[in-house]
Formats: structure tokens, C-alpha cells, sequence
């Protein structure tokens, strides 16, 4: 099983590095993809690296979607290639998991409408101008879609990506 989460520089360190570890604990290979391969730094300086470029990046390789919170969604949402393999996952019915910042990518990708999600309070009024259904929660699946608001919000968010991963 591969899970692909996509990412770039000034990324929420903990929403991304728990999930990556989490998932690798359960011995699921993770690629993380970016404008450009090489080493990320988080907003709190944690690094990692990016081994996949966003063009290399097969939708179909891949059982799932993560994306982190932070800053990276906002350089990230306007790559015509991090649409498209938002609008792939959703198109193939893959699970798509999304914190704080990370539904950013989803809006611009034109794909909230009509869903049930949470992020970041400061992302509330452009969920809700994508005409998705705001809950501000801990967690809210809607389908294959999980979305969370912040890294407090992580064992929830974790919990349940978990889950559907081991149930599909």
C-alpha cells in the first residue's frame, strides 16, 4: 500500500510528520511530492524530504491522499498539478485527508462543493464560499473525505485515516 501526501516549504511540522510516521509505523509506504524533490522545512524548522515532484506523480499508484496544514497549501493550491491529482483521488473514490490549511488545495481544485468538512478556523469562510458544509470539529468524514482543523486535532484525524485505510 502507497500513501501519497503532497506538500512544500513552511508546512505545519506535526501535521505532517505525525501522519508520515504513523504510517510508516504500519509499514504503509509514503512518497511525499512537492514543486521539487529535495528537503522541506516546516514552519518550526523540522525537515524532510520531498522524494517525488509533483509531475512524476501517478494518482493511480496511490490508495490515498494526505494533506497537511501550514502555509505549504497556499504556495501548493495554485499548482495546476496538485489539482489534478486532488480532482483524481476524488474521481477514483480514494480516501482524501485534509487538516488545517490542507482544504485549500481542495477548494481551489473547485472539488468542496456539497462536502461536510472542517479546517482552520481562518479557512471556515472559503469552505463555506466553495459551498461546503463548515463543522467546526474535531474530525468530519463526509465519504472518503477527512478533514480536521488544527494539530491538536491529529489523534482524531490519525483514528480515522487508520480506519478506512484498514476497512478498504
Amino acid at each position: 500500500m502507497k500513501v501519497l501526501m503532497i506538500s512544500a516549504n513552511n508546512f505545519e511540522d506535526s501535521e505532517l510528520l505525525v501522519p508520515y510516521y504513523r504510517l510508516k509505523e504500519e509499514n504503509i509506504e509514503v512518497d511525499i511530492a512537492s514543486m521539487k524533490k529535495g528537503i522541506i522545512s516546516g514552519k518550526h524548522k523540522y525537515e524532510i524530504n520531498a522524494n517525488k515532484e509533483l509531475n512524476e506523480i501517478n494518482p493511480s499508484d496511490y490508495k490515498a491522499l494526505i494533506l497537511p496544514g501550514g502555509k505549504a497549501p497556499e504556495k501548493i493550491r495554485h499548482e495546476e498539478k496538485a489539482q489534478e491529482i486532488a480532482k483524481a483521488f476524488f474521481k477514483d473514490n480514494k480516501l482524501v485527508a485534509a487538516i488545517c490549511h490542507g482544504p485549500q488545495i481542495l477548494i481551489t481544485a473547485n472539488l468542496m462543493k456539497g462536502k461536510h468538512a472542517t479546517s482552520y478556523k481562518s479557512v471556515a469562510d472559503e469552505l463555506k464560499k466553495a459551498e461546503a458544509f463548515y463543522e467546526d470539529k474535531e474530525v468530519v468524514i463526509d465519504g472518503n473525505l477527512i478533514t480536521s482543523r488544527s494539530p491538536e486535532d491529529l489523534p482524531a484525524f490519525m483514528r480515522e485515516i487508520m480506519k478506512h485505510l484498514k476497512n478498504n
